[in-house]
């Protein structure tokens, strides 16, 4: 049997604080809060979207994958200690999870 992979859907909206910030601030914000937790939590990979242009409901989309979720549970505390989600620059509007091919995990369990 193969680990399980889970894949996080994070549905964001980007405040007007944020938006008002230089782009190299965000840069710098976002590599100093999520960078640095990235690099303490290994099992994680994390991929970005950009939806504000296809979207009223969110502006970002983080993508997170991982075999760990209590890595992923430590990564979503830190960025909610970090002034990404308290100044506030972005707000969680939906959190979906999801197991990457659960179908196919679960047929095999059954055979």
């Amino acid at each position: 049997m193969s680990t399980t992979r889970y894949a996080v859907f994070i549905l964001l909206r980007a405040t007007e604080q944020w938006l008002r910030l230089t782009r190299d601030a965000r840069r710098q914000l976002s590599d100093q809060h999520v960078g640095n937790a990235l690099r303490k939590l290994p099992a994680l990979k994390l991929r970005y979207f950009d939806a504000e242009a296809f979207s009223a409901d969110c502006s970002d989309i983080m993508l997170i994958e991982t075999t760990d979720l209590r890595q992923h549970y430590d990564f979503i505390e830190m960025l909610r200690d970090s002034p990404l989600v308290t100044a506030p620059y972005f707000e969680f509007i939906k959190v979906v999870l999801t197991i990457e091919d659960g179908f196919r995990d679960f047929e095999e369990r059954q055979s």
